[in-house]
């Protein structure tokens, strides 16, 4: 699972004047991309464990795009004939406000056990009208704490698995997410995180100290 950094407008804004001191010097020209390892995979339902020195976890509900076919060097009005389905994507972290962290994100941060919540099903591209307007909602504790949409990004969905398939091959099964919005909110321990994504269904989680710490 490849997932997108700073796909959204907002997300460069609140760099301000972050984004163009050393080393970068510039806001980025190519895709900004991190990963998300097999260990981080969970569902819906199971509990997200976070630290309790660190007792936040930052939601992060995005659009997951899931190859049927191999992509390589594809061209935009080709990309999402290569796309099988989506899926319903909670790509989450521990809180850091660095100015860096969207261009290091730190493994530890990221890769962690069960950060990575997926939906209970693919639904078939052909069921999605449109990926890129596609309404997403973030819930703490059934209360909705957020609320925006696939429209807008820096690269839409077609352009995005464009340009990222200009220098790396997406396989059948790799999935490729869109990118989470700006200001993702927060849910501490003891809090249920929940996402969702039009025609695409919910993930609810419980947050959790590690350890079952008190």
């Amino acid at each position: 699972m490849y997932t997108a950094l700073l796909n959204d407008p907002a997300q460069l804004a609140e760099l301000g004047d972050a984004v163009h001191q050393p080393p970068y010097k510039a806001a980025p020209r190519a895709p900004v991309l991190a990963l998300q390892p097999r260990n981080t995979w969970s569902r819906d339902g199971a509990a997200v464990a976070v630290p309790p020195a660190h007792p936040w976890v930052q939601s992060g509900a995005t659009l997951g795009l899931v190859m049927g076919r191999v992509a390589c060097r594809v061209t935009v009005a080709e990309a999402l004939a290569h796309v099988a389905g989506y899926i319903l994507v909670n790509d989450l972290e521990l809180p850091d406000d660095g100015p860096q962290r969207h261009y290091r994100p730190g493994v530890r941060r990221k890769a962690r056990d069960g950060f990575c919540p997926l939906g209970e099903r693919i639904v078939p591209a052909h069921q999605i009208a449109d990926p890129d307007a596609l309404t997403v909602r973030v819930f703490i504790d059934g209360a909705l704490a957020q609320e925006s949409t696939t429209a807008g990004r820096v690269r839409h969905a077609a352009q995005w698995l464009a340009d990222v398939s200009e220098f790396m091959t997406l396989y059948p099964g790799d999935v490729l997410t869109l990118g989470v919005a700006a200001n993702a909110p927060r849910a501490r321990a003891g809090q249920t995180l929940s996402v969702s994504i039009e025609g695409l269904g919910t993930l609810s989680n419980p947050v959790v100290l590690e350890g079952g710490a008190a």
